[in-house]
């Protein structure tokens, strides 16, 4: 039995696949073995897979119909035999030594999750930024969410991390398999953490996480849909874990209404209204519930949540709003702008990052 499966989906990445998978069989911890889904591409993808393939034996290649990310993920699960399952997406590369210091603190805290931090990269111009999300959690300790609910807080980044494959085939856990490859990585993130008794986070980056080569989800209908399919499968999953949800329902509200908020800034203008509908019947229906508290509103501006409930057309107004401020200020920021976090200060001049202090 190998020590790590690493699952790596394909889809037209000809580009990006060599970097990828180099990084991957130079992996410091040899006893790994990886397993390249091609989702039916149709460029060079699959010809390079083969390659390698005749290069090391590690490699597994699976071949298939274009099915989208949540089936290939699926199948790869099914196939991996390792005693971790590590992830990650064929556009990205990751450090030599990633699977091998999340293999070992594994192994040290029995952990059925350890999640590290990542790096922000950009193609064009070779810039590496790391992200220092895991600031605000407790490092190398084993954390769950009932002693611990702001861990479901974390931002999905399924591929930063590595999970115990007997604990992933226990709960049952699988990915949604919804067409495309738009956040198909959310429900099964909210799952490996609420259920996880030992989750272990730490603050070093290995996975170098491309910024430039994202296929646009926003003016297709099916994906711009993708994340409400999520949280109904989230939702679904609350209800069969009935003693699981009192420790994490208000979590998981506030998540699903950030993120459907962050999506309806982000598609196109000409789905909007619709989805404002759709997500302030999902809202009613948890208020009537009585599943809106107030701890729900610490993190949920009152108003807005109101305007949502009881005027769309305003809500909508709100939102273009909302998105001119936005662009507004990713305008300022090509300009200069300084970024502040727990770990690092990042001072960027047209465009160009000129200091980071860490």
């Amino acid at each position: 039995m190998p020590k790590v499966s690493i699952i790596v989906p394909i889809y037209n990445v000809e580009k990006y696949l060599r970097e990828c998978l180099n990084s991957l069989i130079n992996q410091t911890l040899d006893d790994i073995e990886i397993i390249c889904i091609n989702d039916g591409s149709t460029d060079n993808s699959l010809q390079i897979l083969k390659e390698y393939q005749f290069k090391d034996k590690r490699i597994k290649v699976i071949n298939k119909e274009n099915s989208g990310y949540g089936a290939s993920m699926n199948k790869g699960l099914e196939i991996a035999s390792g005693e971790y399952i590590g992830i990650v997406e064929s556009d990205d590369f990751v450090s030599l030594n990633m699977f091998e210091d999340l293999y070992n603190l594994a192994k040290e805290k029995d952990a059925d999750i350890v999640k590290s931090d990542w790096f922000e990269y950009t193609t064009s111009t070779k810039a590496v930024r790391k992200t220092g999300r895991m600031a605000l959690f407790p490092k190398n300790k084993s954390l769950n969410v009932k002693d611990n609910p702001k861990i479901l807080k974390i931002q999905p980044a399924i591929w930063s991390a590595i999970y115990k494959r007997e604990f992933l085939t226990k709960n049952n856990i699988k990915f949604l398999e919804t067409p495309g490859a738009s956040y198909q990585d959310t429900s099964f993130a909210f799952k490996v953490l609420a259920v996880a008794k030992r989750v272990v986070f730490t603050d070093k980056a290995y996975l170098y996480y491309r910024q430039d080569n994202a296929n646009s989800s926003v003016k297709s209908k099916y994906k711009v849909y993708a994340i409400y399919n999520e949280y109904a499968e989230i939702t679904k999953f609350l209800n069969e874990h009935k003693r699981l949800k009192p420790y994490v329902n208000t979590y998981k509200l506030v998540k699903e209404y950030v993120n459907y908020v962050w999506n309806l800034k982000r598609i196109d203008k000409q789905f909007r209204k619709e989805l404002i509908e759709k997500m302030s019947k999902i809202f009613l229906n948890y208020k009537e519930s009585g599943e809106i508290t107030d701890d729900f509103f610490k993190n949920v501006n009152r108003h807005e949540f109101n305007m949502l409930i009881s005027d769309i057309e305003k809500f909508e107004k709100h939102i273009d709003k909302l998105v001119k401020k936005e662009q507004f200020k990713e305008s300022r920021k090509k300009l200069f702008s300084i970024h502040i976090n727990k770990s690092r200060i990042d001072i960027t001049l047209f465009g160009k990052q000129i200091a980071r202090v860490e």
